[in-house]
């Protein structure tokens, strides 16, 4: 099972976006998927199509993690009745749904205990292949607490002066922390997200960032989509949204999967240079 945390510093980067897009293409895939919303804003549980109910949000779940029977808890997607039956076994893609309840952990101060609880909750289950976490966009303690649940962590950039300083900062609290707590952690990679084709200061930015990150910058890079609101809006995946852009963008976020998944033992010692 791999766990990867989607984070970024900088709020507004499309980070929930991210996350949403690389669900759909691990449920087009066929990939046995979990979404863990750990934002207190919950837009990707709004997003993946959730439906009220009585089940422990994931902020319940990491109130008493060892009891908080995760598989019980998760609710299916709403995209999952789209995907056409094909005789094998049904698509799976959950959600661990988020809260603002969350928010209670989200502090510079949680010590080495507190930030196992998401570890704590995902032992419970050996039913997915790939858990996508979406972190608030800080490095608090839901972050750190996502952190050292994960095998990698992918960070989300817009082509900007702003978010390519903070990128370059979140480089280093991964370093840090995985010599203080995770040393198994793997940066997988930076994915540049909405990027604006014919704009000279993004292109000027992606150089600058493939200067600075190398390999460690992900491709394919996912451009600025004008429909991205409406698809997020009616709850639909990118892979279910009509329209030649949207099967662009679904064909980006397939390819972008399979590379975040390969990237491994390469990216960590890189960063620790």
């Amino acid at each position: 099972m791999q766990v990867v945390s989607i984070s970024s510093l900088k709020g507004g980067v499309g980070k929930t976006s991210v996350t949403t897009g690389l669900a759909s293409a691990a449920l087009a895939a066929g990939i046995p998927t979990l979404v863990v919303d750990l934002d207190p804003h919950a837009d990707a549980s709004t997003a993946l199509g959730v439906q009220p109910s009585d089940k422990l949000d994931i902020g319940r779940m990491l109130k008493n993690p060892r009891k908080a029977r995760l598989p019980e808890n998760v609710v299916p997607s709403g995209w999952t009745s789209r995907v056409a039956p094909n005789g094998s076994a049904p698509a799976v893609l959950d959600v661990a749904v988020g809260s603002a309840y969350t928010g209670v952990y989200d502090r510079p101060d949680l010590g080495k205990r507190d930030l196992r609880r998401l570890s704590a909750v995902l032992a419970g289950t050996d039913k997915y292949q790939l858990v996508l976490v979406d972190c608030p966009p800080s490095l608090n303690g839901l972050t750190r607490m996502a952190w050292s649940a994960s095998t990698k962590v992918a960070l989300v950039a817009e082509p900007g002066l702003f978010s390519v300083a903070g990128t370059e900062r979140t480089m280093r609290a991964i370093q840090l922390f995985r010599q203080e707590f995770a040393p198994n952690l793997t940066p997988a990679g930076i994915v540049a997200n909405r990027v604006r084709t014919g704009s000279s200061e993004h292109a000027f930015r992606l150089a600058e960032m493939q200067s600075m990150f190398g390999d460690l910058l992900l491709a394919p890079h996912i451009p600025e989509q004008a429909n991205w609101q409406q698809i997020q809006g009616a709850a639909h995946s990118i892979h279910h949204w009509p329209g030649d852009s949207a099967k662009s963008a679904a064909a980006l976020f397939d390819t972008l999967l399979a590379n975040l998944m390969s990237t491994g033992r390469a990216n960590r010692s890189r960063v620790n240079r």
